[in-house]
């Protein structure tokens, strides 16, 4: 059967028509399965912020960037907003990327993809925008301090965001008890953060460094510090050390006198038992050592070391006892013969101890007579039992009584 050309090019435009409607149909599913996908960013202040914008399936669809203030800053490869800071990094059907160089904290905020498809469908990037800390600074100290006095060191850093952490370290130990104080600049959104650390001088302290560690997350794990080394003044302190534990007559001793203080002592000053020194030919002193020749019995006493700085004055003693040699010697015998005499006394008491004890057991060993042998019992008086136990010394073997 032939057409007629009038229906056959109906039939070709009936085609067309269905041919299109199921083109535009697949065009709409396509739209609805397409969905803008984007990151939140953190940079540091000063950094460079990269925002990407992908789509997995496109139809050639525009996407487009825009910042907090929903200005736009591209469309898909034209440049909207005039900002010599944005610039385009990709632009294809399915990526829109771009950076924001030298970011500052008012660039913070959400940014938005939208994907021009009926209708429109958008994805939110958050930057975040980190305010560095300044580097911090130590005040409180004024050199020098002296011993006992109350120290309070403040530590500060200011531009932070988030607020910033600050540690206390003495020597590189950690001081934990310490003030921590943050206060917030509304305008800029940043924190000025301080910290205290309150403590008395100690001479132990004297040379000691302190520093203050800022902690922040804008600064990559490498803290700022600051370092202040403290300076204490205190009195000196002072001691004797001799060269000789047991010094005899005839030998000679080095007594050197230990001071330490700051600022550094003056030479000390030697005296003995609370004069000048006796004997200056034997008794020398050289700045801080009093050297002795040719003891005798005449040093003996109290020698006194004094050191003084102008924080103050301190003392220590020592006692010498000078030894006679001989007279050491000549105990040294006698020790051992009173030891002797000592064993031989034992012996000898418990030698006649054991003669003493076994005389008695001898003695008392074998039989006696009872009160009835003897003829106590029956006598009236003293005589006649006497009388009676003589008389009674034939009948005595029956009333023996042994024992051991």
């Amino acid at each position: 059967m032939r057409l007629k050309p009038g229906a056959l090019l109906r039939f070709y435009s009936l085609c067309g028509i269905l041919v299109q409607v199921a083109a535009t149909k697949n065009k709409a599913r396509g739209s609805q399965g397409q969905f803008p996908l984007t990151q939140n960013v953190t940079v540091v202040e000063g950094g460079t912020a990269n925002l990407t914008c992908r789509v997995d399936q496109n139809d050639n669809t525009s996407l487009q960037w825009s910042n907090p203030a929903q200005q736009t800053l591209y469309f898909d490869d034209k440049k909207a907003l005039r900002d010599n800071r944005i610039e385009l990094v990709r632009a294809s059907w399915h990526e829109l990327s771009i950076s924001v160089s030298d970011v500052s904290l008012s660039d913070e905020g959400q940014y938005t993809c939208s994907l021009f498809t009926m209708p429109v469908k958008t994805s939110k990037a958050f930057l975040t925008v980190l305010g560095v800390p300044e580097k911090p600074q130590i005040t409180g100290f004024t050199s020098p301090v002296m011993e006992g006095e109350r120290m309070q060191l403040t530590c500060k850093t200011s531009g932070s965001k988030p607020a910033a952490d600050i540690r206390w370290f003495k020597n590189d130990k950690e001081v934990k008890d310490v003030k921590y104080l943050k206060e917030e600049d509304a305008v800029r959104k940043t924190f000025t953060v301080s910290s205290t650390l309150d403590f008395l001088a100690d001479r132990s302290d004297d040379g000691a460094v302190v520093s203050c560690r800022v902690d922040h997350e804008s600064l990559n794990s490498t803290p700022q510090i600051a370092m202040q080394v403290l300076e204490i003044h205190y009195t000196p302190l002072v001691k004797i050390i001799s060269s000789n534990s047991w010094p005899e007559e005839g030998q000679s001793i080095i007594l050197t006198c230990e001071s330490k203080g700051k600022p550094v002592p003056e030479p000390v000053l030697w005296t003995k038992d609370g004069g000048e020194l006796p004997d200056p030919e034997r008794m020398v002193v050289n700045g801080r050592v009093l050297s002795i020749s040719f003891l005798n019995k005449t040093d003996n006493g109290t020698y006194r070391c004094e050191a003084k700085n102008p924080i103050g004055r301190n003392s220590t003693e020592y006692v010498l006892i000078v030894h006679d040699p001989n007279a050491l010697a000549g105990q040294t015998g006698p020790d051992h013969a009173l030891i002797g005499g000592i064993v031989a006394v034992v012996v000898f008491v418990t030698l006649c101890s054991i003669i003493l004890l076994g005389r008695y057991l001898a003695r008392h060993k074998g039989t006696y007579l009872t009160n009835e042998a003897k003829g106590a019992e029956d006598a009236p008086d003293a005589d006649t039992a006497i009388i009676n136990a003589e008389g009674s010394q034939v009948n005595a073997e029956e009333k023996k009584e042994y024992f051991i």
